[in-house]
């Protein structure tokens, strides 16, 4: 675990996690109990992208042409108000990076997510083409929940209604240009705001100001890390899966090594969990991450050869499981057994960083899937504790002939050379809180506009 202290400013107290000597980042604030709740009845506001996001402008006469190649997304349509979820894969069709990419000047796209693979591709793409680190310059706020839309609304007294999901403008504020972007990691109803980084504090006081009345809280790194992502059916990079910078060609092995901090990331890999030092079946693919929806073949990008074989014939599907009790039980008791040799499962959420940050040390878990045969048809990863639904849930990753809700199927719980059990899951409903409206299909008329009508309690 990297280094914490607590800070304490007037009466709240802020566990902070040291990303590097002077980098503080806020891990947690009243604690993933209260902060994972708030998306459901007002909003959580999180600044947790704004340190840690590669931000990488792709700029050129050939700019469009390169995404092209590059990414399973068709960029041709872009407009200036739109963006994409853009997946990056190696040649096997294995997901190298996915991000957001949005166009802001005719020959210039701004990516989040996307590096280091996209400097490497840019760099050896022969097009003319040039590419621009931007991260650290850009502050990120993101407002995620059902009141997330008054919440800013109030806070820029201004009407955002306009902007449809995934879309995005700018907003003037007293002055200040930011960007306001409807979308976001909790499924719901959730936007971003972001500008330059000489802008942060005017605009988060503003938002936190607002926040407040609404009954919103401060999202810290924790419940933002995996929380969010499992509940709301979003596999993520480095969360829920690692990524193959080095298993992809020695081409971007080499570049990666040449790039400190890119190297780590693949180098201090510490993986946790019954599927082992099996990197192959940790890797996985657009499909097996229900973004299958992205790729468009009507145009030639890495990867396309073997995902139109993948997509042709499935192997493995996202889906939620919800771990039994019981079992779960099981395994805490075995635990509290002098001399045990059993993997910590009271830990609320699977994923952390370990070492510092600095060297980009991460852990990755990932426990074998059987079915009623004690036959490995997959993996779970993004184990947590839901506190909106007094459960235990994971994202698993299976074969597809066995995602029916309700079915039961079997976690080997523990790392090869520990005590392994078996811990009884059932297929659930994916996403997990799908009993709330999904972004993309709120009608935001319905919500009150400032100003007419709206009640601040």
């Amino acid at each position: 675990m990297a280094q914490q202290e607590i800070c304490t400013a007037e009466s709240n107290a802020t566990l902070l996690l040291q990303l590097a000597p002077g980098v503080l980042e806020a891990y947690e604030y009243q604690g993933p109990a209260v902060e994972s709740r708030a998306y459901r009845t007002s909003a959580m506001i999180c600044t947790t992208l704004m340190k840690t996001s590669p931000v990488y402008d792709i700029v050129g006469p050939d700019a469009c042409k390169f995404l092209q190649s590059i990414c399973v997304n068709d960029f041709t349509k872009l407009k200036y108000t739109g963006l994409r979820h853009a997946v990056i894969c190696n040649e096997k069709g294995q997901i190298l990076t996915d991000g957001v990419v949005i166009r802001i000047a005719e020959d210039r796209y701004r990516t989040y997510w996307l590096n280091p693979p996209i400097q490497y591709l840019c760099e050896t793409s022969g097009m003319d083409v040039h590419g621009e680190d931007m991260s650290g310059t850009e502050f990120f706020i993101q407002v995620q929940g059902e009141k997330s839309l008054e919440i800013l609304e109030e806070a820029f007294q201004a009407d955002l209604h306009d902007i449809k999901f995934a879309k995005h403008r700018i907003q003037d504020v007293e002055g200040t240009p930011v960007q306001v972007i409807r979308l976001g990691m909790t499924g719901n109803l959730a936007y971003e705001v972001h500008g330059p980084i000489a802008d942060y504090a005017k605009i988060y006081s503003k938002i936190w100001e607002s926040g407040q009345k609404f009954g919103a809280v401060q999202e810290g790194a924790h419940t933002y890390n995996l929380f969010n992502h499992t509940e709301a059916g979003f596999p993520n990079i480095n969360l829920h899966y690692p990524l193959p910078w080095f298993e992809s060609g020695e081409g971007l092995r080499d570049w990666c090594l040449a790039h400190p901090a890119a190297a780590s990331l693949n180098i201090n890999r510490v993986l946790h969990g019954s599927v082992g030092d099996d990197l192959e079946g940790r890797f996985v693919n657009p499909y097996e991450t229900g973004l299958g929806f992205l790729v468009k073949f009507n145009h030639d990008f890495m990867g396309r050869e073997a995902l139109e074989k993948i997509a042709a014939n499935q192997s493995r599907n996202v889906c939620t499981l919800e771990w039994d009790p019981e079992d779960l039980g099981k395994v805490f008791a075995a635990m509290m057994k002098p001399g045990n040799n059993v993997d910590d499962i009271s830990i609320l959420s699977d994923f952390d960083w370990v070492g510092d940050f600095a060297n980009n040390c991460i852990e990755y878990r990932a426990d074998k899937v059987l079915n009623e045969d004690d036959e490995q048809i997959g993996m779970s990863s993004g184990r947590m504790r839901s506190f909106n639904y007094d459960t235990m849930i994971s994202l698993g990753f299976i074969d597809p002939a066995y995602i029916q809700e309700g079915r039961e199927l079997t976690v080997l719980w523990g790392t090869p050379g520990t005590q392994q059990m078996k811990v009884r899951v059932k297929v659930a409903r994916y996403p997990y809180n799908k009993d709330l409206p999904r972004n993309e299909d709120i009608d935001v008329s319905t919500i009150p506009t400032l100003g007419h009508g709206r009640m601040v309690k």
